[in-house]
């Protein structure tokens, strides 16, 4: 009899977290994302140095690295995540805002047509079409091999952003 009553408070308590994971995380809506490629590559140690300028990618472990296109609606979003690695977004057409959760203030950060950001991996943030026309964004994601490239995230306190 324990047993049974144990198990089925077992169940009560996995569903509640389930449900409750499901509810504070922010789903991502007026996205379209096109998937180029996923290499796979072993350990990484690349580096370029001159005088005026230096880049350095050293990994430890096998990578995926992911390469695509995302096109966001006006009022678009792609909801409260975060990426296991880092990420390099260049934003083609239109412009998007960039609020990341280690903002005290929650302030966004508009990034246009010609610009990008970098996602060093690990940071929450939340990426939006506040503009009237689609925007679009190509993405280079570097992440452990095997691992899921983006993370849902619960909203943060700080930020009544969604």
């Amino acid at each position: 009899m324990k047993t049974r009553i144990v198990l089925a408070l077992l169940i009560v308590v996995a569903a509640v977290a389930a449900y409750g994971g499901t509810v504070l995380a922010t789903s991502q809506r007026g996205i379209t994302s096109t998937v180029f490629a996923i290499g796979q590559f072993h350990e990484i140690d690349a580096k370029t140095l001159s005088s005026k300028w230096q880049a350095r990618v050293d990994t430890k472990g096998e990578s995926d690295v992911w390469m695509l296109e995302n096109r966001i609606a006006p009022g678009g979003s792609f909801g409260w995540h975060s990426h296991p690695g880092p990420s390099f977004v260049v934003v083609k057409t239109g412009a998007l805002t960039l609020y990341r959760a280690d903002d005290p203030s929650c302030t966004g950060e508009v990034v246009e047509a010609g610009s990008g950001f970098v996602d060093n991996g690990g940071d929450i943030h939340l990426v939006r079409n506040e503009g009237s026309v689609e925007t679009v964004v190509y993405v280079m994601s570097l992440v452990p091999r095997g691992a899921a490239r983006r993370i849902d995230e619960a909203q943060p306190s700080n930020c009544a952003v969604q």
